[in-house]
């Protein structure tokens, strides 16, 4: 009479011929044959098994190549043991396997969760600043606090720890470290690495801790130079020599914020046109922008020498860094002043100097204007009109009295 268990020997498992072969007590060796050569036999073993009158399950244990003869008999005689005592080992598996996958994800940091997050977000961030503020902002304030804990035991206690220490101090810039920190949790939660509610969310949560931001300290609009002032401070800049002073001087000309000036690239110019076409990857608002350019915008481009596709290079040949605006007003004497604030001075200016419309001015600034329903309607950027703007602009701030630097209003021509 054959043998009921531990029937296969080694000549079996050298079989070729494709099928299935019992060794006894459940367990068969699985031959199969993918292409008809022999390089493409493979051979794996099987576990058949039956519970309490249930349709008979086939369990993998595994291939021949990773799983003797002798430990899949033990694996098998493992399962005879589970099904004996009514446990499916199919499901007895998953289960330990959902619980090592879950101890995994429980022992993600908080810092592996931010790595991760700031990757695969990083694309979507349209400015270089914005996309080097965020991992250095949790370097310096999170990650010394709960860099290091699994992101699964991060609570408001934690979070509290965090800022309560700086929100006083820096309030915006704390408000908006709570919010980078949401941000992450809310990326660890649905990616499986933690559960319930964010800690770090501010509605119906912090508010009640945290005063808020803009309530612990009046908020500082970006210092500016009185319009008037301007001109005088032009003709300091004019006498300024280097591609630094050039590219200010022309980021007053057209009111535009650092980084766009500091990215700018000639194939966005056309000098002909007097046209600026900056993409919308390189917009705050994500929108293209047209820039008309006054007469010594097109002075400043066709001096500055081409020695690369940047317009204003920094000095090492990369773009340059916004720290040279700020050099070059603390050298003329207005280190009290800021970059962003000359788009103050031209807006004021807009208003109490000329007859353009409020529109006018804003989009000047590639500003939104009006509610989503009227820019759906209203398609030009009054690009015309802007030209014509720009360019008083660019004459008032060019011509500063040699005692006062104060110059004769100017009126938008009747039809404007």
């Amino acid at each position: 009479m054959g043998r009921e268990i531990n029937r296969l020997t080694g000549a079996d498992l050298r079989r070729s011929k494709p099928g299935v072969y019992a060794d006894g007590g459940g367990l068969y060796l699985q031959i199969t044959d993918a292409q008809g050569h022999s390089s493409s036999i493979n051979r794996s073993w099987l576990f058949r098994f039956a519970i309490a009158g249930r349709p008979e399950r086939w369990m993998g244990l595994g291939s021949l190549n990773t799983v003797s003869l002798v430990e899949a008999r033990e694996r098998a005689r493992q399962g005879r043991l589970m099904v004996l005592d009514g446990i499916d080992p199919i499901e007895a598996r998953k289960e330990r396997r959902a619980k090592e996958a879950a101890a995994s994800k429980r022992t993600t940091t908080f810092d592996e969760c931010a790595a991760a997050y700031i990757a695969a977000k990083r694309h979507e961030w349209r400015s270089q600043k914005h996309a080097a503020t965020w991992p250095a902002t949790i370097r310096q304030y999170v990650s010394p606090v709960i860099g290091k804990l699994p992101v699964d035991a991060i609570d408001t206690p934690l979070i509290m720890k965090v800022l309560r220490p700086i929100w006083d101090r820096i309030p915006d810039s704390a408000s908006r470290l709570r919010g980078r920190i949401e941000s992450i949790l809310d990326w660890a939660t649905v990616s499986g690495f933690r559960q319930g509610e964010n800690p770090a969310r501010w509605k119906g949560h912090l508010e009640h801790l945290l005063a808020a931001p803009h309530k612990v300290r009046p908020r500082e609009h970006m210092a500016a130079m009185p319009y008037s002032a301007v001109p005088a401070f032009m003709a300091q800049l004019r006498a300024e020599q280097g591609t630094f002073a050039r590219a200010l001087e022309l980021l007053i000309l057209v009111a535009a914020r650092a980084g766009e000036v500091r990215g700018a690239v000639w194939s966005e110019f056309d000098l002909d046109h007097a046209v600026w076409e900056i993409p919308g990857r390189r917009m705050k608002a994500g929108k293209p922008h047209r820039v008309p350019l006054s007469s010594r915008c097109i002075e400043i481009l066709r001096a500055m020498p081409r020695q690369g596709e940047l317009v204003f290079p920094g000095r090492a040949g990369g773009m340059m860094a916004e720290v040279n605006f700020a050099y070059i007003l603390r050298k003329l004497g207005h280190g009290d002043v800021t970059t962003h604030g000359f788009r103050s001075s031209f807006r004021t200016f807009a208003a109490e100097r000329t007859h353009f419309p409020h529109e006018i001015a804003e989009l000047a600034l590639a500003h939104s204007v009006g509610s989503a329903v009227v820019r759906s309607y209203k398609r030009t950027d009054l690009f015309d009109r802007r030209r014509r703007l720009m360019q008083m602009w660019c004459e008032f701030i060019g011509r500063p009295t040699a005692e006062t630097g104060m110059v004769v209003p100017l009126r938008e021509k009747a039809g404007a």
